[in-house]
């Protein structure tokens, strides 16, 4: 049974998930408001950019999955594709938040965001796939995998930490535009700075992943890239699609937290900076929810733990709700926002784990594994995650008729389309997730176990059979 080396080596591993997910941290949570703050974008423009952008990654991301199980290498499959992603995605994200000068009332702000948009997808995935599908070429053992996993996750929220609270925080001190109520908001010098920050982040601690690491476990695969190919893993692992179905829909509900943050404490609460005091309590509940598997598998089992999850990320978001809207409380805000990510946390290391056994369990049932497959899909439900996140706010801006002139001055209308997107949709997605995984999913227990079992019976198998022909 193959398994790295060290704890060591793991902390290594986990270092890469800082830098991407400064970049996620930048595309997700902030772009919406420098494009229709800063860019004055048009909504109805960013509603139909982003469906498009998902449906090209719908064609790309499986693609790059099987290039990657196809990747033959001194340095193995994944870590090239890790390091020429990390590269190429900085340099988009700082295109992306950096305008080289274009006018912003004319159609080439337009095409230059479209590029740059569907850019940004395109080389994330080139880094994201190879990096989470390195889990499984660590080890098969399901509890090593978790820790690594666990591992990763860790330093993903202290990527998501140091954007999340770093940036407003920063802000007071790099922006030099004030709203009418007089804070402190985003203008084209905060964003410009933060996003370069963020670019060199994510190349350097993509370096220090990929050159302190390597593959344990060696896996062959030599089926070409076809989308009938795609679809036929799609068609015969129906744990897939149900993982795809249950993931994205709590995955949007995250999305919904992080990406209408910024305009909820704008817009509603009146100071865009309180978010920072926001997110450092949900970076402590980041930080306790890696604990919840390690320690929860003591006691019960890892559906359960899951289950706990959901239901703790929804108590959080409705918790948010009644705080805000009942007890007119911000420390009580902060609080539930904690626990609420305390369940996500734990959310996001279970749905990596699950991903692996997802893996193990279509080799067993369709004869070949398709890792980097099966795992681009991770990253593709993330982004379906995010479209729907986006289309459900720019969909509320344009019905409500929000003015990002006005920030806090905005319409009663405004606001309350903004208390729906931040702090209702979230508990609704979580608990539809938990009904969904509830019913549908069955990779637990002892049939996980005899999967396991098969599995690690075919590659001892395998591995008998390549030295009797070396011997021969």
């Amino acid at each position: 049974m193959g398994k790295i080396k060290n704890f060591t080596e793991k902390i290594w591993y986990g270092t890469g998930a800082i830098g991407l997910d400064l970049s996620y941290g930048m595309f997700y949570s902030f772009l919406n408001k420098y494009l229709t703050d800063v860019l004055k974008l048009k909504a109805n423009f960013l509603l139909i950019l982003t469906p498009i952008a998902r449906i090209w990654d719908g064609i790309n991301d499986p693609m790059m999955g099987t290039i990657v199980d196809n990747t033959h290498t001194k340095m193995g499959k994944y870590r090239p594709w890790i390091l020429r992603g990390a590269l190429m995605n900085a340099v988009v994200l700082a295109l992306l938040f950096n305008n080289p000068g274009i006018p912003t009332n004319g159609a080439w702000i337009y095409i230059y965001i479209a590029v740059l948009y569907i850019g940004w997808g395109m080389t994330n995935t080139l880094a994201d796939i190879p990096y989470w599908s390195m889990v499984p070429s660590f080890t098969t053992d399901p509890k090593e995998r978790s820790l690594i996993a666990t591992i990763a996750r860790t330093f993903s929220g202290l990527g998501q930490g140091i954007i999340t609270i770093g940036a407003p925080l920063a802000m007071k001190f790099i922006s030099t535009t004030t709203s009418p109520e007089g804070s402190k908001v985003w203008d084209t010098r905060s964003f410009s700075v933060i996003s370069l920050a963020a670019a060199a982040g994510l190349i350097f601690f993509a370096c220090l992943s990929v050159f302190k690491t390597k593959e344990t476990v060696f896996t062959e695969a030599k089926e070409k890239f076809s989308f009938k190919k795609i679809l036929n893993i799609a068609k015969q692992n129906d744990q897939l699609r149900v993982f795809m179905l249950f993931a994205m829909i709590s995955n949007a509900g995250f999305y919904m937290i992080s990406g209408v943050g910024v305009y909820f404490f704008d817009v509603c609460v009146g100071d865009a900076s309180l978010q920072g005091m926001f997110n450092t309590f949900g970076a402590v509940g980041s930080i306790l929810g890696l604990l919840v598997i390690p320690l929860g598998l003591k006691f019960t089992s890892r559906r359960r733990i899951y289950q706990f999850s959901l239901g703790l990320a929804a108590f959080g978001f409705l918790g948010m709700l009644l705080s805000a809207k009942v007890l007119d409380s911000m420390i009580v805000l902060y609080i539930f926002n904690l626990l609420a990510q305390t369940g996500t946390a734990a959310m996001f290391v279970s749905q990596t784990v699950f991903l692996a056994d997802i893996v193990d369990y279509g080799e067993v049932k369709m004869g070949f594994r398709a890792e980097s497959v099966t795992f681009s899909m991770k990253g593709f439900l993330q982004k379906m995650a995010y479209t729907l996140q986006t289309v459900i706010l720019y969909a509320g801006m344009m019905i409500s008729g929000y003015d990002e002139s006005l920030h806090g001055a905005n319409a009663a209308g405004v606001k309350t389309s903004f208390d729906l997107m931040m702090l209702v949709i979230p508990a609704v997605f979580m608990l539809l997730s938990l009904l969904i995984f509830t019913t549908r999913f069955k990779l637990h227990g002892e049939y996980m176990e005899s999967i396991t079992a098969k599995v690690n019976e075919a590659r001892e198998r395998r591995i008998a059979e390549a030295a009797g022909e070396t011997a021969e």
